[in-house]
C-alpha cells in the first residue's frame, strides 16, 4: 500500500494511493497514517476495511501533506553512506575531513520542525545562510519498536519507505564544532513523502534509483545498490543499546552530486525548483521561497 496524508476541508485524513489509476482513496474515518504506523501490522486491516466507503479523489487534485506529522524524536540520519559522495567532498569540508573512510555508519539528527510536505515550499533565508544545498535520500519508516536489533532481523522492523531531501546549510554545518545538527535543522526545509510505500511493495530496496533535479538539471543520479552501509547495518548499529520506536524516520544517506562539492558550486536560491525522485517511492516537487527565519 501507498499511504498518504490528505488535507480535506482543513482535516488531515488517510488516503491510499493508486498511482496507475491516478487516484487517492480517502477514508472518511479511522486512524491517520501516524496511528497506522504505530499500530502496524494490525492497523493495516482497518485501512483495508475503510476502503469500502472511501472517496476516490484524482491524485492531481488531492492536497497531500507530509505523510507523518507526529514524531517521537528528531529525524535520524546517516551521513557519508555513498562512497562517491564521501570522496567528492574530500578537501572541501573546511578542515573537517576525517582521516579515512568511516568503518561504521555516521549518524546525526535533524529537528522535526524541518519536515514539510511533498509539494510545499522550502524555506530560504539568505540572512541565515548563503549555502543551501540539496540531498536526495531514501527514508526508512520504523514500524516496530526494538533495541539492539540484529542485522538479520532489521528489516522486520521496517514499516515502509518514502522520499526525502535533506536540504542543508553548509556554512552553518561547518561553524559549530564539526557536528551537523545546526546546519541540518532549519525549520521548513526537509520535504518528505509523497506517501509511505509499505515494505511489502518493495521487492528489492537495493534497486531503487535516486534522482535530484534542480531547475531542470539532473544533479544527482544513483542507485541504492551503491550504499556503503546496508539498511540492515544502519538499523542494527543505530539501535545498539538505543530503542527505535514505531514512527521513527531514518534517512539513509545521499549519493554524489551535491552542490557544495561541484566546481563551480551550485546552491539553492529563491525560486529554485527542486524535484526529488526515487523509483517505486514517488516524486517530491518543491520550490525554494524566501521567508524570514531570523
Amino acid at each position: 500500500m501507498k499511504l498518504a496524508s490528505v488535507i480535506q476541508s482543513g482535516t488531515r485524513r488517510l488516503g491510499v494511493v493508486d498511482v496507475q489509476a491516478g487516484i487517492v482513496s480517502v477514508l472518511a474515518s479511522g486512524p491517520d497514517v501516524d496511528a497506522v504506523v504505530r499500530g502496524y501490522p494490525g492497523a493495516l486491516e482497518a485501512v483495508r476495511a475503510g476502503l469500502a466507503t472511501a472517496e476516490a479523489v484524482p491524485l492531481g487534485e488531492a492536497r497531500l501533506t507530509s505523510p507523518l506529522s507526529r514524531f517521537n524524536r528528531d529525524i535520524l540520519c546517516t551521513g557519508w553512506n555513498y562512497w562517491d559522495h564521501f570522496e567528492e567532498s574530500r578537501g572541501k569540508r573546511e578542515g573537517q575531513d576525517p582521516d579515512g573512510r568511516p568503518t561504521h555508519p555516521t549518524f546525526f539528527t535533524k529537528g522535526p520542525d524541518t519536515v514539510i510536505g511533498p509539494y510545499d515550499d522550502i524555506a530560504y533565508d539568505p540572512d541565515l545562510s548563503q549555502k543551501w544545498d540539496y540531498e536526495a535520500e531514501v527514508a526508512i519508516v520504523i514500524g516496530r519498536d526494538g533495541r539492539s536489533i540484529p542485522p538479520e532481523h532489521a528489516m522486520d522492523h521496517v514499516f515502509g519507505y518514502c522520499v526525502a531531501n535533506d536540504v542543508s546549510q553548509r556554512d552553518l554545518q561547518r561553524q559549530h564544532g564539526g557536528q551537523w545538527l545546526k546546519g541540518k535543522s532549519i525549520d521548513q526545509t526537509m520535504p518528505l513523502g509523497p506517501w509511505i510505500t509499505t515494505a511489502d511493495e518493495i521487492e528489492d530496496p537495493y534497486a531503487l534509483q535516486i534522482e535530484c533535479e534542480v531547475d531542470g538539471r539532473v544533479l544527482q543520479d544513483a542507485s541504492t545498490a551503491q550504499v556503503a552501509f546496508s539498511f540492515e547495518q544502519i538499523i542494527a548499529e543505530l539501535s545498539w543499546g538505543m530503542t527505535l520506536r514505531a514512527g521513527d524516520v531514518i534517512l539513509t544517506g545521499t549519493p554524489s552530486g551535491i552542490g557544495n562539492a561541484r566546481e563551480p558550486q551550485v546552491f539553492l536560491t529563491d525560486g529554485s525548483e527542486v524535484i526529488t525522485r526515487v523509483s517505486g517511492l514517488g516524486t517530491l516537487r518543491n520550490r525554494v521561497a524566501k521567508v524570514k527565519l531570523t
